[in-house]
């Protein structure tokens, strides 16, 4: 079954209107072809987050069964973790590269940021349809009652109650990098979206499960080009302050508000401390533009 979602999932990402930026930018895809990993549902690792992302973090169980779905004798046993990489296409790791004015990043991959989220959330569905079809059950926990966003002001905090970096590591599909970003055999320049199913899938191995195994700063003593491309200051060897981060985001996200492409802009809602809240986000990911894991593992000799 894990070839025939391979071939599913490429399908979608190839065929989907969905998966294009606007005529004004391009009109080229969001992303290029996906890769997947499938942990088990009683991985070690997923207690492991509890500690490592906060103990609100879920396990597959948990989010299973707090989304509705019915528990059972063995229920982590038999769950399956699906983890979608949504790697950005050649075009959009480009203009990332060459930059846009004052800290902001440019506006095509801020107008592929935002409206490549249809197109994920299709993906997420169409997976989760995929399963039911062939008579087993599934979630996308990002699109379920189990979700929730977390923050705290003193001390400042943001966390979740599912992390689709951490879910992707645990799937064998990268390792984190001092900028937090998943760094994967196409790099760190993505997006993530993950499934839970009770269908037999086989599990993706990790090769390392030391989280920074493929980032060259901690596994060798060098790098750190992603400290120099943060306009935010919120990079540094002690590693990534997510509240500097949040702060220049909102930043972006007020310019880009005030730009002629706010026409172009779609609006979400996301569910943060029980209160659903409506945002148009666009991003930054300067930190991930013309830095060496930008689109591969660069401990991996590239031949």
């Amino acid at each position: 079954m894990n070839e025939a979602l391979q071939a599913f999932v490429e399908d979608l990402f190839s065929s989907s209107e969905l998966n294009r930026l606007p005529a004004t930018y391009g009109g080229g895809r969001f992303f290029a072809r996906p890769l997947i990993g499938v942990a088990r549902g009683d991985d070690h690792i997923f207690q492991k987050l509890k500690e490592v992302v906060g103990p609100e973090h879920l396990t597959p169980a948990e989010a299973w069964i707090r989304s509705g779905l019915p528990d059972g004798e063995d229920l982590a046993a038999r769950l399956r973790v699906v983890s979608v990489v949504f790697p950005y296409t050649d075009q959009i790791r480009r203009a990332g590269e060459a930059g846009g004015d004052g800290g902001m990043p440019p506006e095509a991959y801020c107008v592929a940021r935002n409206r490549a989220n249809p197109f994920m959330n299709g993906v997420q569905r169409r997976v989760e349809q995929f399963f039911q079809e062939r008579g087993s059950r599934a979630v996308a926990v990002t699109h379920s009652a189990a979700y929730e966003v977390l923050t705290e002001q003193e001390p400042h905090r943001i966390s979740s109650t599912w992390s689709e970096r951490h879910v992707a590591f645990a799937a064998g599909l990268g390792t984190f990098g001092l900028h937090e970003g998943l760094i994967t055999e196409v790099g760190c320049n993505i997006r993530l979206g993950s499934v839970i199913t009770d269908a037999p899938l086989k599990r993706t191995p990790r090769k390392n499960d030391e989280p920074h195994a493929d980032c060259l700063h901690f596994a060798r003593g060098v790098c750190g080009a992603c400290i120099a491309k943060c306009p935010a200051g919120a990079i540094t060897e002690q590693g990534h302050d997510k509240q500097k981060c949040s702060w220049h985001c909102r930043k972006v996200r007020d310019e880009m508000l005030k730009r002629p492409l706010k026409s172009l802009l779609a609006s979400s809602q996301l569910k943060i401390n029980g209160e659903t809240r409506v945002r148009h986000p666009v991003g930054c990911a300067l930190c991930q533009f013309g830095i060496p894991c930008m689109d591969r593992n660069p401990t991996v000799l590239q031949v």
